[in-house]
């Protein structure tokens, strides 16, 4: 057993790991992989012979070749630290607590994912290399739904299309919130990384209402009114009695997470999508003043999109057709190409919920804000069809695309998101599009974004779209995200959520007293540091 310690285990990087994995014998564990840096081979194949023993020998996957899938990733890793050494996927919690007992006793890391499509942020890859991955997929029952309450009980394999189909089978009165990828996306995944959505109950863990976890040590936790004896309100209140937990189990690597309540969104009976254009890059500044007073007193009750032109294009086009020649798109090149699919340079995308009559009251005061600020105020039937439009009215009514998956063909299949937070003022919006327009023109990269405007904040989505099977291009992609990480901060304006790369980077920003706290919260829960060493910068 190596004597270093648990973050030299971490940096010790593929060299030293593989160095360990070269084996003398032929074995089906052999070939070019990364084993955790403390095991060697023969230590390695007992402990995937325990696994083996647990979730049977198919669902254990240790060999290069069934390894594979899970070491494949859109963001850039040009250094090859992010390659797991393996995986196990377990049917139950039982299973779970005995998984955890055996990585406790040989002190070997596991990467938790719950369908490891987290796909601007590493899917299902390590925050560092020889980890392996805990694969909640097959924990994939829907255990409630509460007709009466709109409330959902859900493991960690259930997708929002299982969801989805579920509440059309026994025609049940709810909408799904879902991300922009929500047919292959985790709820429970979703709402621990505290993504969004785009109908009014977008904030995913706002909506949330209790949990089972699973600690480190085997011992099941159910949060809030889940503890109490007989309790019928687990999924109805979510504070429960003394500290609130559920926040520690979100964005952290404190516990595995194998049952997660929810909220569903009544269906309303009436709903009215618009878009917003507007044909000026310097527009921003003005859209985002003018919808903040509405989402400040919910008059538009659902998390906003507002949409560049280079990422809506990015969609359902490759760059080539634009543009085939050094250097980000020039402005007016997206601009006009825009201009000819009914798009402007910012489309901004909201709707209208409740009754026909409430509906037409708040439409012309809204109208009437966009067009002061120079927007052109767009329906479903001026839109015409529009295969922009309708995706967003799709998103806005809790129905299921995966046609966003197309930016990551307009350059390569190389995808990464960088997510700075701001107060949503039009202010820091132009600054925050200056100076991300400035560092990806640094590396020739396309300014491809989208912001995500909630009530008082707004989410700046960058997304750095390269091409993976270039080399120098994977460089300077992940540059480029180092370099935005770092100068934004400086201004202020940290990420809210990363990729596996960064997320180091991301949590020296918020300060040594946080790190500090997180590291003891650690260490009271997970002492020997097994579950996803590294996730959001927590060793």
């Amino acid at each position: 057993m190596s004597s270093l310690s648990r973050r030299d285990m971490m940096r010790a990087g593929v060299a030293g790991a593989a160095a360990l994995a070269t084996p003398a014998i032929a074995s089906p564990l052999d070939g070019p992989r990364v084993l955790p840096v403390h095991l060697d081979r023969a230590a390695f194949a007992s402990v995937v012979a325990e696994l083996r023993a647990i979730v049977g020998a198919e669902w254990v996957f240790a060999d290069p070749e069934s390894t594979l899938p899970y070491a494949k990733s859109f963001t850039p890793d040009p250094r090859g630290e992010h390659i797991p050494s393996g995986a196990v996927a377990p049917a139950s919690v039982e299973q779970v607590q005995a998984i955890l007992k055996v990585a406790n006793r040989h002190k070997l890391p596991l990467w938790t994912v719950s369908t490891g499509k987290n796909m601007g942020y590493g899917c299902a890859t390590p925050a560092s290399s020889g980890q392996m991955i805990l694969d909640l997929k097959r924990m994939n029952r829907i255990i409630a739904i509460d007709a009466d309450l709109g409330t959902a009980l859900v493991e960690p394999g259930v997708t929002y299309q299982d969801l989805h189909d579920y509440l059309v089978a026994h025609d049940l009165p709810f909408w799904i919130d879902v991300p922009t990828v929500g047919p292959i996306v985790s709820p429970l995944g979703n709402t621990l990384e505290r993504g969004v959505g785009y109908t009014p109950y977008g904030d995913h863990f706002f909506m949330q209402c209790g949990m089972e976890v699973v600690l480190a040590d085997g011992t099941l936790v159910r949060t809030g009114m889940g503890s109490v004896k007989n309790s019928t309100t687990w999924q109805a209140f979510k504070w429960g009695y003394g500290p609130y937990v559920d926040g520690i189990f979100t964005q952290s690597n404190f516990g595995v997470v194998t049952k997660l309540g929810f909220w569903l969104m009544p269906k309303p009976p009436a709903f009215k999508p618009f878009m917003v254009r507007h044909d000026a890059m310097g527009d921003v500044a003005r859209i985002v003043d003018a919808m903040r007073p509405f989402r400040m007193n919910n008059l538009i009750p659902n998390v906003v999109l507002m949409m560049g032109a280079a990422y809506q294009l990015a969609m359902f086009h490759r760059r080539e057709e634009i543009w085939d020649k050094p250097g980000p798109v020039p402005d007016a090149v997206i601009h006009d190409f825009a201009r000819r699919q009914g798009l402007g340079m910012w489309n901004t995308y909201f709707a209208l919920y409740g009754t026909e009559e409430i509906i037409a009251a708040v439409e012309p005061i809204v109208r009437h804000a966009f067009e002061s600020s120079g927007g052109e105020v767009l329906t479903e039937q001026e839109m015409g069809g529009n295969k922009w439009f309708n995706h967003h009215k799709n998103l806005m009514s809790g129905q299921l695309s995966l046609e966003e998956k197309g930016i990551m063909r307009w350059r390569g299949g190389g995808m990464t998101c960088f997510a700075p937070v701001a107060p949503a003022k039009g202010e820091e919006t132009s600054a925050q599009t200056e100076l991300a327009k400035q560092i990806l023109g640094k590396y020739d990269l396309d300014y491809s974004v989208a912001y995500a405007i909630g009530g008082r904040e707004l989410h700046h989505l960058i997304f750095i779209l390269y091409d993976k099977s270039v080399p120098e291009e994977e460089r300077k992609a992940d540059a480029c995200i180092r370099e935005m990480v770092t100068t934004f901060g400086e201004r202020g304006w940290a990420a809210y959520r990363t990729g596996v790369a960064t997320m180091d980077l991301v949590a020296s920003q918020y300060g040594e007293a946080n790190r500090a706290l997180n590291a003891r919260l650690k260490q009271a829960l997970d002492p020997n540091h097994i579950l996803s060493p590294g996730k959001q910068g927590i060793a």
